[in-house]
């Protein structure tokens, strides 16, 4: 165990901030602390650091008390990384990343030798400040003054790395590459991060588990599936989000959701809708979320225009969702409650072509359950399996739609609709 944290109580004179935490870290890990701001992030690690002093509790690093330890004792397996003050000395970016390694001076004058040396250059090099080591800290910018005390913290070759937000001030490209660079060291040499994140998502793609703080209590712990759940972070953080998969790993990612009014002011019906000799198209006057099997713009997204064409002479889809149908003859459409069906004839085999346009708010599960009751209910109409193209569209905006009443709808409106068009053909 590599950090212990028992019973934790205590904040500044007169106001006392954390009350009864207890936690663990686990040798090689990286542990992430989460909470709005007042929540106790920053006085838990300053009190991990040594920098404040509990009123109540103990809190154990390899085992032992933190207050056994001297200060250069504690330097020498501690590292700390504060937020990047406004203010600094005139020093260079070496003379900065040097100081890490005081605590491993030996002697009274405590000069460098040349392996203190070799640190500094490697510590320099892997956060890619060795290219202007002689420059004054006041002549960088924030985002290179955050990589320079980095860099100091890892001269100081710790056993555990305490960041107080270790990627504001910088941009997108070094936030990974700093995120990755932790992950890779806690693996390959036992590590110990423990960092407090603003940014949720990140805190869910690089931590191995989270703790999650409210008003000085521990409102979660575990792991970033078990904290980041809708109704815990809506309520911790009093804001309006939804969480969804990370769509190349296990993890969940929050997704901030504008406040907008209930009522949608737009309904999709057959006022947005016209058929020409070469194409039948549905505009919409604002984006649709949409999930497509269809042969130009098939996947998951947003779009405003949905094509049906009945000849194999291009034309204009750019940014439309398009399906190749057999003519304009062979298109029905119709209302079933909150959704707008169009269907035509496939150019190939007599399928069926099916575009739905739900006026509510619908779940990723939702989309699905309706392309699965449309295509079932396409395959009984026809007495086969179609290969014709599903696409359903939502406004995403007014009231939830049930995922059981969406679907009831579109059986009903795809057993009349495809149910003409089979009689036509």
């Amino acid at each position: 165990m590599m950090l212990q944290v028992s019973r934790l109580y205590g904040g500044y004179p007169g106001f006392s901030v954390l009350k009864d935490l207890s936690f663990s870290v686990e040798t090689g890990e990286l542990f992430g602390i989460l909470g709005p701001n007042g929540s106790g992030k920053t006085t838990l690690l300053k009190m991990i650091s040594g920098l404040l002093t509990p009123n109540h509790g103990k809190i154990f690093i390899q085992g032992q008390d933190l207050g056994n330890y001297s200060a250069k004792e504690l330097a020498k397996i501690t590292a700390v990384l504060p937020q990047v003050a406004s203010e600094v000395f005139a020093y260079t970016v070496r003379e900065t990343v040097s100081l890490g390694r005081y605590a491993h001076q030996r002697g009274w004058l405590g000069r460098m030798d040349a392996q203190d040396e070799k640190i500094i250059d490697e510590a320099m090099a892997l956060t890619g400040v060795e290219i202007f080591q002689e420059k004054l800290l006041h002549e960088l910018s924030g985002g290179e003054r955050q990589r320079v005390f980095l860099a100091q913290a890892l001269a100081q070759q710790p056993k555990i790395l305490l960041l107080d937000e270790p990627t504001n001030h910088l941009d997108l490209s070094f936030q990974k590459d700093l995120l990755d660079l932790l992950k890779k060291w806690t693996r390959e040499q036992d590590l110990t991060v423990v960092s407090i994140f603003h940014d949720l998502n990140l805190a869910s793609l690089y931590c191995d588990r989270l703790l999650l703080l409210n008003e000085g209590q521990i409102s979660a712990i575990g792991t970033t599936g078990d904290v980041l759940q809708g109704e815990r972070i809506r309520e911790v953080y009093k804001t309006n989000i939804e969480i969804q998969s990370h769509p190349k790993v296990p993890k969940p990612q929050m997704i901030l959701l504008p406040d907008e009014d209930k009522v949608s002011p737009l309904k999709i019906d057959e006022s947005f809708f016209k058929i020409t000799e070469d194409y039948a198209e549905l505009s919409s006057p604002m984006p649709l979320k949409v999930m497509a099997s269809s042969t130009v713009g098939a996947g998951i997204g947003w779009c405003e225009r949905f094509i049906m064409y009945f000849s194999d002479e291009p034309f204009e889809m750019k940014d439309a969702i398009a399906i190749p149908a057999k003519s304009s003859e062979m298109v029905q459409f119709g209302t079933y409650e909150d959704i707008f069906i169009i269907a035509s004839t496939a150019q190939k085999n007599n399928d069926i072509n099916l575009c739905i346009f739900v006026n509510g708010i619908i779940s990723d599960e939702t989309f699905l359950q309706g392309i699965v009751a449309a295509s079932e209910e396409r395959a009984l109409v026809a007495g086969r399996s179609s290969g014709g193209g599903i696409v359903i569209a939502s406004v995403q905006k007014g009231d939830a739609v049930d995922g059981n009443v969406l679907a009831e709808h579109i059986r009903k409106g795809v057993r009349e609709i495809a149910g003409v068009l089979l009689k036509e053909s």
